[in-house]
């Protein structure tokens, strides 16, 4: 638990001899049914608490602090209304604050589209241990950033710039001792980045692989359920993919139960390499450079806020959203490229910000008996003729295309989970067919969403439409990706009864043969030691719609493992790999990393690729 006790000894009257006890939220020592969020910390500040309870309240969140000054302490609670952007007559994440087992009297989380602080009432406090609590009234994902509990007149400061600086100075965030050194940091613990780790592990590599959720596997986890696509062990180097293999579920299907995605397989691989550190619930939130290198990155722990020192000559990004790149200033690109500037012919004529959007998926489960469901004032107007008439919802439940799937993701996610309540709570309230729906109760709703685009890394190459349609086939071709290329548009149904506030979404498809990936796409043309594997590898917009899937962002990650150990062995960066020793890496590449053992057949999702002998 994390807690700082503030002496603030400033000129203002107010101010003189003020105290204020500061707990982030995600510390408390008992979280109940509350879990951690850290999806838009490097927006809006912090990593907070979620109610997410699929409207029923979670069990409270408990921790006890120290008080050294007793006194008139105002007790606040970062938080907001997160439906405000939608709805105007409720707040659907309303929770309490009890200090000492007593609730004080303001409700939280009714107000303010944005993060700030509101006071929940007014305590009087001795010296020594208090206990505080939150207590969800909804169920439907109240949130908490932290609890102060103040003597001042005036509240903590609230930008993210500020309050970063308010928790550094207090000691909230704080350098872990010493560092890690390894040989290769990856940063993303997704299927591109514990295939990346993995390679390089077998080849004898120290890897720190940094993962800033409990587990693995990225979108293919317990908490996002995508099921893996696209092809292995094909093409030029038929072994690409045997890795893949090792930690894939035996099972497809989107929006699943929890045991299909195999989540534990995933962790005993990882957890078997010698040479590999596994760091979970740790970020990467910061860099040092020396000229156009990476010296260091810096993860912080989502929970704890203790940062960690990584210190590797090579570096990979398999964040997703490029943001080890990012901070290093590598070249990137977002949304969508025109015609003119790529020659494709999907490419729209004139360049935006658009992007693929993110998913909350969802199902229910049929009871014995009627099962109920809140009739919320909140909800959106959906009719019959509005309405999904659905029983769960998988990649099509997908918004955000038009915003900024970096600075406006809570937005996005939070209106995934809006859109998903809001058709629910018709179906079962205030349909005409409301009694098909009676014995059907939410069963589970992401709450981590599955995004597909954002930042791209510029490498040496940029994968185009028309290498991958014509099959211009480079010398440094390495994995097949095999996905048709698949891009994703607004449902136009779905437009006519929300426009411009979609929710659903159709894809378009275009037949590919086998194509070898170039490596120059998987390597920083401007940052000299930074690798990446994944979806943010240096792509178009429109070739992105076949490299994102999984097995081949994992394939990817085993040649990226490959290419460092290449890098190590020569004393050399990523670009020398391709100038000077890239038979080194196709002699790797042919041999494969796998373990060796007869693996599960992975039979589902394979995509409709066309079959053509390699040139």
């Amino acid at each position: 638990m994390r807690c700082v006790i503030c002496f603030l000894l400033l000129v203002s009257a107010l101010r003189i001899g003020a105290v204020t006890v500061m707990v982030e939220a995600e510390s408390f020592a008992d979280k109940g049914g509350w879990v951690v969020d850290q999806q838009f910390m490097d927006q809006m500040g912090s990593p907070f608490l979620l109610a997410h309870g699929l409207g029923k309240p979670v069990a409270n969140a408990k921790t006890a602090v120290r008080i050294a000054v007793a006194g008139h302490y105002r007790v606040l609670a970062r938080t907001r209304n997160w439906a405000a952007h939608w709805s105007k007559n409720g707040a659907p994440g309303r929770f309490s604050v009890a200090v000492n087992g007593t609730v004080l009297p303001k409700i939280m989380g009714v107000n303010g589209v944005s993060w700030a602080w509101h006071e929940a009432g007014q305590v009087e406090l001795s010296t020594g241990e208090v206990s505080l609590e939150l207590r969800d009234l909804t169920g439907f994902d109240g949130r908490c950033d932290a609890v102060a509990l103040t003597t001042d007149a005036a509240d903590p400061p609230n930008t993210p710039d500020e309050l970063e600086r308010y928790r550094r100075n207090c000691g909230l965030l704080r350098r872990a001792d010493g560092e890690v050194k390894a040989d290769l940091i990856v940063a993303g613990g997704g299927i591109a980045g514990i295939c990346a780790a993995i390679s390089a592990s077998r080849l004898g590599l120290s890897v720190a692989l940094l993962q800033d959720r409990p587990v693995l596997g990225g979108c293919n986890s317990s908490e996002v359920r995508v099921h893996l696509g696209g092809r292995l062990n094909i093409g030029p180097y038929p072994r690409l993919g045997d890795v893949v293999n090792e930690i894939g579920p035996a099972k497809g299907g989107n929006a699943q139960p929890a045991a299909r995605y195999e989540d534990d397989r995933k962790m005993a691989v990882v957890s078997a390499e010698k040479n590999l550190q596994l760091f979970l619930n740790t970020r990467a939130i910061g860099v040092e450079k020396t000229g156009h290198r990476i010296t260091a990155v810096i993860g912080r722990n989502i929970e704890t806020g203790v940062e960690t020192r990584f210190v590797a000559p090579l570096v990979v990004d398999c964040t997703g959203d490029g943001a080890v790149g990012m901070l290093a200033g590598a070249e990137y690109r977002y949304g969508r490229e025109s015609q003119a500037e790529t020659g494709e012919k999907t490419a729209v004529e004139k360049s935006d910000a658009v992007t693929m959007g993110a998913s909350v998926q969802w199902y229910s489960r049929k009871g014995d008996q009627p099962e109920p469901f809140p009739d919320i004032d909140w909800a959106l107007p959906f009719t019959e003729q509005s309405c999904e008439k659905v029983k769960m919802g998988e990649w099509t439940w997908e918004t955000g295309m038009t915003l900024d799937q970096i600075n406006d993701f809570e937005m996005i996610r939070d209106y995934g989970l809006m859109v998903v309540y809001s058709n629910w709570n018709f179906l079962k309230n205030r349909s005409e067919f409301k009694s098909e729906y009676a014995n059907l109760s939410l069963d589970w709703v992401a709450y981590v969403a599955g995004k597909r685009e954002s930042r791209r890394l510029i490498g040496d190459y940029m994968l185009r439409e028309q290498d991958l349609v014509d099959r211009q086939v480079y010398p440094d071709g390495t994995c097949c990706t095999t996905w048709s290329v698949d891009l994703h548009y607004p449902d136009p149904k779905n437009t006519k009864n929300f426009p411009g506030a979609e929710f659903k979404s159709i894809a378009k498809h275009r037949t590919i043969y086998p194509y070898p990936i170039p490596y120059r796409c998987l390597y920083s043309k401007n940052i000299g030691n930074l690798f990446m594997a994944g979806r943010n590898i240096s792509v178009t917009h429109v070739a992105l719609g076949t490299v994102r899937v999984m097995r081949t962002t994992g394939m990817m990650g085993e040649v990226v493992g490959m290419a460092a150990a290449v890098c190590k062995r020569n004393g050399c960066l990523p670009r020398d790999v391709y100038a000077n020793h890239f038979d080194e890496l196709k002699t790797l590449m042919e041999q494969g990393v796998g373990n060796g053992k007869k693996q599960p057949p992975q039979n589902y999702n394979l995509g409709s690729t066309l079959w053509k002998p390699e040139k």
